[in-house]
């Protein structure tokens, strides 16, 4: 199972390579993983570089919550795979991002890999500096993620049993 960590910079030269972090090549050499999907992400400007594998389980994902005989199904589908380029690494572990793509996502020639568990995400540099979100938003959503396991507590629950410690 690949599992990528890490916020490593890295630089596009003037005809949009850039090398993979040697963390993440290794990653990658280990899985046998010699191709890559790379397309714009979902919700944010960066770009998702996932290796073929898990492409592949994203996509039979998808393809398995979708009916394709509706077409707004179709549609999304569509949407989804229509803009995605394959790319290899060259012999010396760069890959070549597309200039639309360097446009979308305002990638200029500093760039950070951010390692995001089975793929990575690449970010121009000036934008993944800045948090993702305010540190006080992600302690409370995490504690709200962490704690739904347990249903029965609420909130005040929760703030009573914390006075206990």
């Amino acid at each position: 199972m690949i599992r990528f960590l890490g916020n490593i910079e890295a630089k596009a030269d003037a005809k949009g390579r850039v090398f993979i972090p040697a963390a993440f090549r290794k990653q990658l050499q280990a899985a046998a993983e010699e191709r890559l999907i790379l397309r714009k992400d979902v919700f944010q400007e960066c770009l998702t570089l996932y290796p073929e594998s898990v492409w592949n389980e994203e996509l039979n994902e998808l393809r398995g919550r979708l009916n394709k005989w509706n077409s707004r199904h179709q549609q999304i589908f569509r949407q989804f795979v229509s803009d995605v380029e394959i790319v290899a690494p060259d012999g010396n572990g760069r890959i070549l991002i597309p200039r639309r793509y360097l446009q979308i996502c305002h990638i200029e020639s500093d760039v950070r890999f951010i390692g995001i568990d089975s793929k990575m995400e690449i970010w121009a540099k000036e934008r993944a500096e800045q948090p993702f979100m305010a540190p006080e938003e992600f302690g409370a959503a995490l504690e709200e993620i962490m704690d739904e396991e347990n249903p029965h507590n609420t909130p005040k629950e929760r703030t009573e049993q914390d006075g206990d410690r």
